[in-house]
């Protein structure tokens, strides 16, 4: 099975992204030139991501309080329409950093959490000055270049509400799940050119899952659709089979030609029988996280 590759090639591994081809130097004028290498330098800009903490808040609970930071997720060098953002604790970021710690440690040398607070912890000149230092820690981390293509820095963004999606998708709340699992979607798709290829699947299967359950026919294929190019690529074996008969099942509901699908679905059943566990796409969802 072929190791799922990157998204693409690290943006930040160069100054800048290679432009697009350009008419001959010699045929244009000097106004024209001047035009043409505008464009190229915007098309060259480095895509990277940006990390705000534009705003914390207070979380009181029976026995305890605590302060939840909202971390929002954009990416610089193209306009970025839709700011995107999670809420976390400090702890969610301590365990992040020594997550980082086993796998990189050397790398870490010059990456500093800001440390725990004894007291005055909910003191607003001190939840504002951890809230910038926090927001610098993000930054530092996206500049080591084996961070920024970690899973655990991508789960850092998205674990937790993927998994708060399942289990409201277990429960048959489809709607609360989709709103969960498109704000996982948007920070994956952002994150996506620095991690592997198949860090959609997962998200994409699910809200196919609830659109289908909430009788979305089209936006159900629309998102199996998107799923199932990683998932051949890869050979994600327990996704492809559900996602072919998730398709071929919407295709004939829409009226979509779906004859290609069906000869996948059946060489891949004739050719991999017990090998392959031909579950349905919301079992398959459904256990993920379990």
């Amino acid at each position: 099975m072929a190791e799922p590759g990157r998204g693409s090639e690290d943006p930040n591994d160069s100054d800048l992204m290679t432009a697009g081809g350009s008419p001959s130097c010699s045929s244009l004028t000097t106004k024209e030139l001047q035009q043409n290498w505008k464009l190229a330098k915007q098309k060259e800009r480095p895509v990277r991501l940006l990390f705000e903490i534009p705003s914390s808040r207070v979380v009181e609970q029976m026995l305890h309080k605590h302060v939840v930071y909202q971390i929002v997720v954009m990416r610089s060098g193209s306009f970025d329409s839709h700011r995107v953002s999670v809420e976390r604790r400090y702890s969610d970021f301590f365990r992040l950093h020594h997550k980082l710690l086993e796998e990189f440690d050397e790398e870490l040398e010059d990456v500093v959490l800001p440390p725990k607070l004894l007291t005055g912890n909910f003191n607003s000149e001190n939840i504002l000055e951890r809230r910038m230092a926090l927001q610098d820690y993000l930054a530092k981390l996206f500049a080591t270049r084996c961070v920024r293509h970690s899973a655990h820095f991508s789960e850092f963004f998205t674990e937790q509400e993927q998994k708060q999606a399942h289990v409201l998708l277990r429960a048959g709340q489809f709607t609360a799940a989709l709103e969960l699992l498109k704000t996982v979607l948007e920070i994956q798709e952002k994150l996506l050119p620095w991690q592997k290829s198949t860090l959609t699947v997962p998200a994409l299967s699910a809200i196919a899952v609830c659109y289908r359950d909430l009788d979305e026919p089209e936006q159900a294929f629309s998102a199996a659709q998107r799923a199932l190019p990683p998932v051949r690529r890869y050979g994600l074996k327990s996704y492809r089979a559900a996602l072919l008969e998730l398709l071929v099942d919407l295709g004939y509901q829409l009226g979509r030609p779906v004859a290609q699908l069906q000869d996948e679905l059946t060489a891949l059943r004739n050719g991999e029988r017990g090998e392959v566990c031909f579950c349905s796409l919301k079992e398959v969802v459904i256990h993920k996280f379990v």
